[in-house]
């Protein structure tokens, strides 16, 4: 009865506050408001500089018009594919490089990248007794909420949390970087446990293993994995550790760190924010819908039969009925994402080589017509290209990497761009993030309480 009761309480407290707090979307018009920092065009209101990264998908010509340009990703001015490109003809792994270049600014020198290698390796181990009591007593049946909790419990190990001098937060960022694949590990494999009934590995992490190789040895109770699985694996890190300072989980870490903060709190907040649906669970998104879309059409070679199918889609008739293809269109690139394509190359090489080439074509065949098929249904003369987040989890899961670790893995790269962020907030910065919010409520004359009804 008691739970019933609080049930129906909260009923009537939600109805209450959704009722009191509609605002008419004319007001958004009538003050200029650039809903979600966005201009109508959807471009991004200009709230800061950065020299971490850039995201190119249009140009302004001399008219102040946008002029769809193919996408281009700059690390620190370097464009991502030539670094790829570099690591891959000297076979090594490029996300250890890729942070060093996001966090220094420069890129090392094959002393510099030893060296730091060889730091990375060395604090990929949680701190003492941290697995135990931080992991293991309390585990989450959402790997983000586990990894942002332990971002936070990282706070009572650190001997100096609340430095804020240069030199102690390149110490914490480092720490994180290393340490986020661990947590992100050990996080799955509690949750194994206590919430799906399955055996649990703990593997201590190798300190000559990169990121991408103690990730696939730390959640696999064989601890094995090729050298391919390693490689790809290794290029989706490097293609997620940055993406401008204007994506939400990146302004997060602007926005917490301009309060005067410590580390812990600020890469917590953009933890949380990653986890959104909108944002680093994405690619979730177009899992279900690629389920969706498997189960419902028998012929995966029939373009007609696609076609059809994504119209359904658009329309509303079909998987969750929100009227998305979901892995089409981005923010930013218009003619084509950077990420999409030097992934989709790879996933091909992974496809043949583990026998997913069906499913493969399924992909580049929604990937060519979806956006002609979305004009078609919109008539927007917007450019829709498809995004990385379409293939990334077709990668992950013929990687055999579980669902629940997609995001997490999102963030497992991306803490390398999150740090450079926050050490740029504190060097640069100097002012809190203090936006401006109309109110559109009248005031009101105040009710004693023995007069209200």
């Amino acid at each position: 009865m008691a739970i019933n009761s609080s049930n129906s309480m909260l009923d009537r407290l939600s109805e209450l506050a959704v009722a009191n707090d509609p605002i008419d979307p004319k007001l958004y018009e009538k003050y200029d408001v650039k809903r979600g920092l966005r201009y109508s065009d959807g471009r991004g209101v200009l709230v800061g500089l950065t020299r971490i990264g850039d995201v190119v998908g249009y140009e302004i010509d001399k008219d102040g018009n946008k002029v769809a340009v193919p996408g281009r990703l700059l690390y620190r001015g370097y464009n991502v594919e030539s670094l790829i490109k570099d690591a891959e003809a000297h076979k090594q792994f490029g996300y250890e490089q890729c942070a060093y270049l996001l966090l220094f600014g420069k890129l090392p020198t094959a002393n510099e990248l030893a060296e730091f290698n060889q730091l990375l390796g060395t604090l990929r181990q949680l701190p003492n007794n941290f697995t135990e009591d931080m992991i293991m007593k309390a585990p989450s049946s959402d790997i983000m909420n586990k990894i942002a909790r332990g971002v936070l419990a990282s706070y009572s190990y650190d001997k100096n949390p609340e430095d804020r001098s240069i030199q102690n937060i390149m110490r914490q960022c480092i720490e994180l970087i290393s340490r986020f694949s661990t947590l992100a590990a050990y996080a799955y494999q509690a949750k194994r446990r206590y919430y799906d009934g399955k055996s649990m590995y703990i593997h201590n992490p190798m300190e000559n293993l990169s990121t991408a190789e103690n990730f696939l040895r730390l959640i696999r109770g064989s601890k094995s994995y090729t050298p391919l699985e390693a490689e790809i694996l290794d290029l989706a890190l490097v293609l997620h550790a940055e993406h401008g300072g204007g994506n939400n989980s990146s302004l997060t870490i602007h926005v917490v760190s301009s309060a005067d903060t410590d580390t812990y709190s600020a890469v917590a907040a953009a933890v949380g924010s990653l986890k959104g649906s909108k944002h680093g669970g994405a690619n979730m998104r177009v899992m279900g819908m690629m389920d969706d879309v498997k189960a419902n059409i028998k012929d995966w070679s029939n373009e007609k039969e696609i076609g059809d199918y994504l119209r359904k889609l658009l329309n509303k008739e079909a998987y969750d009925h929100s009227g998305l293809i979901y892995g089409q269109g981005h923010a930013v690139y218009t003619i084509s994402d950077p990420r999409t394509t030097l992934l989709r190359n790879k996933a091909e090489e992974l496809a043949k080589a583990t026998g997913n080439e069906e499913e493969f074509n399924l992909y580049k065949t929604i990937e060519r017509i979806a956006p002609e098929i979305i004009y078609e249904k919109k008539g927007d003369k917007k450019k829709i290209c498809t995004n990385v987040d379409f293939y990334s989890g077709f990668v992950y899961s013929m990687l055999n990497i579980p669902r629940e670790l997609f995001t997490p893995l999102f963030a497992v790269s991306r803490i390398a761009g999150w740090s450079a962020h926050r050490i740029e907030e504190v060097v640069a910065g100097g002012r809190i993030y203090r936006p401006a919010y109309k109110n559109v409520c009248e005031e009101c004359e105040y009710i004693p309480i023995d007069d209200r009804k």
